[in-house]
């Protein structure tokens, strides 16, 4: 394709390409710890089929591209004495989104803390329930992480010529990419419960960043404030020094072991 001659659509497909992987891990975070209640042969084919799903919603998203920023009209108004917005398609999405990411995560943590070991007892009982549940699941949130996947790509490849096709490229290499590494990132987040829990309160930061950036998008008032969105650098750089201790944690544990 004669788009693929021009240097500044390699520039854009690389960097896309990058962000696109960046804004993956939050996904394979969660199918990571969603495949957790599955009997172990089954995980793999469910985190498959999770990747699999969260390329095809997003390429069905930029194929509805001019949908999507249609979205960006208001759709109706709040104006109460507390609380102003104008409210969007991308900001209730968001919103749902972030809402899902905080019962979800939250209740997963309560499981495991207050009920462990229960889910394993009934594992064999139910696994193709759960597995639905889980695929379920994964479709919901591959969803949301889409949508904002296709955001950002949108927003990066505005006025490059070919930006479709560059778009298209950038999330089939990006979640190529990820499918090699979200079987042993699954495989080592359920081997260690304190990854499980570490997983699942950067889930919870995650849900919190949605609903700001659904207000930012509303342009909500609260009390007359305006809601800014949480930088997702602020973000990233919590998840990574939170890692890090971790990190040096297990490594300090293996070292008394021996």
């Amino acid at each position: 394709m004669e788009v693929f001659l021009n240097a500044d659509a390699w520039i854009a497909l690389l960097t896309l390409t990058f962000l696109e992987i960046v804004l993956g891990i939050d996904n394979i975070i969660f199918i990571s710890i969603a495949t957790g209640k599955l009997p172990a042969e089954k995980r793999k084919r469910a985190t498959k089929i999770g990747m699999f799903l969260a390329m095809f919603m997003r390429i069905v998203l930029l194929m509805g591209i001019s949908y999507l920023i249609a979205m960006k009209e208001p759709l109706f108004s709040i104006n109460w004495s507390w609380l102003q917005a104008q409210v969007s398609g991308q900001s209730i999405i968001l919103l749902l989104g972030g809402l899902f990411l905080l019962y979800k995560s939250t209740n997963e943590i309560r499981e495991k803390v207050d009920e462990r070991g229960e889910e394993e007892k009934q594992l064999g009982k139910a696994a193709t329930k759960t597995f639905g549940n889980v695929i379920f699941q994964i479709i919901i949130i591959d969803l949301v992480f889409s949508f904002d996947s296709i955001l950002t790509a949108v927003g990066m490849t505005n006025g490059v010529d070919g930006a479709l096709y560059i778009m298209v490229a950038a999330v089939v290499i990006s979640v190529l990419i990820m499918m090699q590494f979200a079987v042993p990132v699954g495989s080592f987040v359920n081997k260690h419960p304190s990854i499980q829990i570490l997983g699942l309160s950067f889930l919870l930061l995650i849900g919190f960043m949605l609903i700001t950036e659904s207000a930012h998008l509303a342009d909500a008032a609260i009390f007359g404030n305006h809601v800014t969105p949480v930088s997702k650098g602020y973000l990233y750089f919590a998840i990574s020094f939170s890692l890090l201790v971790e990190v040096l944690n297990m490594k300090m544990k293996k070292n008394k072991a021996k």
